[in-house]
């Protein structure tokens, strides 16, 4: 399975038990600290392989850097950062390459390994599915308010606690449990990958948007203003197969269009056991899951409703 769908990663299977998941991403800094930015950078990455529902194995490294303006010590807090969390996936980091740029950009090659017939495509959720999402949203955001200091502390700290938290206890959780489809929410924002799940199994997906975990204080900057440079694209990509079911204030849509670095996995299950994939993921530890809406027949290309 290779780049003709939307999934998170490309598949290759080496023999009837095992298949190879191969997935890149890399970004440019969030954070001022660039321990955290190799994290959070290495937890975006691997995130595409959790969403497969695989493990990650081995990791090469994708560095960027402007070596004559910034001393070694940076480079090597970054992947120190970033290894803290290949460590922490059970993988390892193999090597890497890196380029002189004029910015600062990390991220990773992560190959992981799954069973050939046991990985979550995005294009297979099911009219009577309840969707799950694990992390909140709204880091897209925080950033850009952050940059104009009106974020507080707070608030900031916890938006970096979500995003360097790893997949991998969600996705360890939802092994023992059918999944139909699944995808991990990152710079589409969480209206893009639900349209890219919808329109790929030809379903409609009905959110609530009240159900949706929001990192605190994200909507507060966009009622003060604050948006994105990814918002309106985002919204532009859906605007002709999403429908507001109730009418709300500009800026609460926008919400739905903030692009996510390490999002959580958004996942579509059979309905009769919602409320025990929530339960087990919460006693795992997976603090923000929800239930927030279900999967529908589609109709008049209408692939999402919120």
């Amino acid at each position: 399975m290779g780049y003709a769908g939307s999934d998170d990663a490309g598949i290759y299977r080496l023999d009837n038990e095992t298949a190879l998941v191969l997935t890149a991403d890399f970004i440019t800094p969030p954070v001022d600290d660039p321990y955290l930015f190799g994290q959070i950078a290495a937890a975006n990455a691997l995130g595409d392989v959790y969403a497969m529902g695989a493990k990650p194995i081995a990791c090469l490294n994708l560095v960027a850097f402007p070596a004559k303006t910034l001393p070694p010590e940076v480079l090597q807090r970054i992947v120190a950062g970033a290894l803290s969390k290949i460590t922490e996936a059970g993988a390892v980091l193999a090597g890497g390459h890196s380029i002189e740029d004029d910015e600062p950009k990390f991220g990773l090659a992560v190959t992981g390994i799954v069973h050939p017939q046991k990985y979550w495509p995005n294009n297979t959720s099911r009219p009577g599915d309840v969707l799950i999402l694990t992390k909140p949203v709204g880091s897209g955001v925080l950033f850009n308010a952050n940059l104009k200091k009106w974020v507080s502390t707070r608030a900031l700290e916890e938006c970096i606690a979500v995003i360097t938290t790893l997949n991998k206890r969600a996705a360890e959780v939802m092994t023992d449990f059918e999944v139909h489809a699944a995808t991990d929410v990152t710079g589409f924002g969480l209206v893009g990958h639900s349209f890219e799940m919808a329109r790929g199994s030809k379903t409609r997906f009905d959110i609530e948007i009240e159900k949706i975990p929001i990192m605190t204080e994200a909507l507060a900057m966009y009622e003060k203003g604050m948006t994105t440079g990814v918002n309106r694209s985002n919204r532009k990509l859906v605007e002709n197969h999403l429908c507001f079911k109730r009418k709300l204030p500009a800026w609460h849509e926008e919400i739905i269009f903030d692009p996510q670095t390490s999002g959580g996995l958004l996942l579509a299950v059979p309905e009769n056991i919602g409320n025990r994939v929530i339960d087990a993921l919460q006693q795992a530890g997976v603090s923000h899951a929800a239930i927030i809406g279900k999967v529908r027949p589609c109709i008049d290309s209408i692939y999402l409703s919120f």
